[in-house]
């Protein structure tokens, strides 16, 4: 293990603790061991750029721990964020077997650790190892889960509040780990600005600061710093359903 500013930093994929739990490090020790020797490990502190959206796909990334925003910019400078990628998806993988530019920004959130493998290493490992290829299967799966729910959200949804709805409670489906919570509550942790949740949403900061504060007056959530405690779950579902 080593350390920058106090992160701890796995550099054995063999040795990792959360291997189990992570879709593609979940493999058996030859093929982690290949993948070592592949792979170098980085540490990337918040606001740090993995990849950018148009740039020729160098290789992938798997992010170990923390969180990265996936993003697209309109020619006229209009953001949008696709998405939140969690720990242990691979980023860049359509770019990199398709050999074309990437097609999202990744945006580090939070002190991350992240395995980058080169474009032709990563070929040759997919080459290699055919449970590798059902990993890779299973994670375009979840990419374009990702991306229908998104287009869902942004295109069935009637309203601004009901879009955030959406967006809390698939938030949810991650929720963090924390004492300080009342019963029923559900902890979140945060790090977009409203600004950010605005270009997931596709309305404006102002709207996104309103609608918030309409859901803590009325007891559906609560929001202190980064962590945001979901307070009554059903009634964000029944808006999120309307």
């Amino acid at each position: 293990m080593a350390s920058a500013d106090h992160f701890r930093i796995i550099e054995n994929c063999l040795k990792c603790p959360l291997k189990e739990d992570r879709l593609f490090c979940d493999l058996p020790d030859d093929v982690l061991q290949d993948l070592q020797e592949i792979k170098a490990t980085s540490f990337y502190p918040k606001g740090a750029l993995l990849s950018l959206e148009g740039q020729p796909p160098r290789g992938v990334y798997i992010l170990c721990t923390g969180r990265a925003k996936l993003s697209s910019t309109s020619a006229d400078g209009k953001s949008i964020i696709l998405r939140i990628a969690e720990p242990g998806e691979v980023l860049g993988l359509t770019a990199v077997i398709g050999n074309t530019p990437y097609e999202a920004t990744a945006e580090i959130l939070e002190p991350t650790q992240a395995n980058f493998i080169s474009r032709q290493d990563f070929m040759r490992f997919l080459d290699k190892y055919s449970n590798v290829g059902m990993k890779v299967a299973h994670q375009l799966t979840h990419n374009c889960k990702c991306a229908y729910e998104e287009v869902r959200s942004l295109g069935l949804s009637k309203s601004v509040p009901e879009k955030i709805a959406r967006l809390l409670l698939q938030w949810s489906e991650h929720p963090l780990a924390v004492a300080k919570k009342k019963p029923g509550e559900i902890a979140l942790r945060v790090t977009l600005t409203q600004e950010e949740i605005a270009q997931f949403v596709g309305s404006s900061r102002e709207t996104v600061s309103r609608v918030l504060s309409d859901f803590r007056k009325k007891g559906w959530l609560r929001i202190s710093g980064a962590t945001w405690f979901i307070a009554n779950k059903p009634a964000l579902e029944k808006l999120s359903n309307a």
